[in-house]
């Protein structure tokens, strides 16, 4: 079996320094009950548990985006905390719940953080060695914008006035980027000059986001932002124009890889596909015995006809 360290020779960057799996919109309802009628919420989380217990990787965090629950409802949080937790346990990783706009701020932390029933705003700052993950929290009660008040922006002043050796990722529901899906604008965060009147110029490295059921990217006040699609159901992006379209397929989660000077962000489609190329255990051994100047000529140069 291939070990982490003869892989770490095999590539110019080396190891990621941090490993972050990010989640978004799951969606969950009361009773095991089919969003819509239709989509089985619990099954797909399930299965992306699986995926990440069976691949090897061990992240140190799984940080869910928001809309955890789709109504705010005590069970959904219990039973998607119950399917996260002993995975997460498994795995070595820390969880992170992040506020969306269909989540209920007491409940989220008295299911999921076992903490009172306040209403105030669910913020969190946590270290991963000497990475920072700051959980910000868009929602506004009785609404599916986002905002964020003036005494949230001045806490995260304060939590990024002192950088930190490998800099912060920071989670939040509402992605601070464009979008053209129909209606969607309507929903976005607002004031968005704000964030990044506090952002810009500290050691923001990345921004994690959820909100829009789709994969994107783009940057805020120079940072770059990664949006991951949800789990439950997808945006159909290139729908008739003019149409909003949730389609029941295209779920996925993301890997977030933390390098010294940079942030990869790679799409994981959930479900069992068929295998229809690749190479075993024995052929990457093979491979990572050799030199490099081997390697290239044993991998790299096409083969002849």
């Amino acid at each position: 079996m291939v070990t982490s360290a003869r892989l770490e020779h095999m590539a110019q960057y080396g190891e990621p320094q941090h490993t972050i799996v990010h989640i978004s919109d799951t969606h969950f309802l009361a009773g095991e009950q089919p969003l819509y009628g239709k989509v089985d919420t619990d099954a797909t989380v399930r299965q992306a548990m699986r995926q990440l217990e069976a691949s090897g990787i061990r992240p140190e965090a799984l940080v869910f985006t928001g809309d955890i629950a789709d109504l705010g409802e005590d069970d959904a949080y219990r039973r998607i905390r119950g399917i996260v937790e002993p995975a997460a346990e498994r795995m070595g990783a820390r969880v992170l719940w992040v506020m969306g706009n269909h989540d209920d701020r007491a409940r989220v932390r008295v299911e999921l953080l076992d903490e009172q029933p306040l209403t105030e705003p669910v913020v969190t700052s946590i270290r991963l060695g000497g990475l920072r993950l700051i959980a910000l929290d868009t929602s506004v009660p009785g609404y599916h914008h986002g905002e964020l008040s003036a005494e949230q922006l001045e806490w995260l002043r304060g939590e990024l006035a002192t950088p930190v050796p490998e800099g912060t990722i920071v989670a939040l529901h509402h992605p601070p980027i464009p979008t053209t899906v129909p209606l969607m604008p309507i929903l976005e965060l607002q004031r968005q000059h704000e964030l990044a009147d506090v952002i810009r110029g500290t050691d923001v490295r990345g921004i994690l986001g959820g909100h829009l059921h789709y994969s994107t990217h783009s940057l805020f006040a120079g940072v770059p932002v990664s949006v991951a699609a949800a789990t439950c159901y997808t945006m159909d992006v290139a729908a008739v124009r003019g149409r909003l379209s949730g389609l029941g397929g295209g779920q996925s989660f993301a890997i977030v890889q933390v390098y010294d000077d940079r942030i990869v962000h790679s799409t994981v489609p959930i479900g069992d596909f068929p295998v229809v190329s690749g190479f075993d255990n024995a052929f990457v051994d093979r491979l990572a015995a050799l030199s490099p100047e081997d390697r290239l000529e044993a991998f790299s140069r096409h083969a002849q006809p």
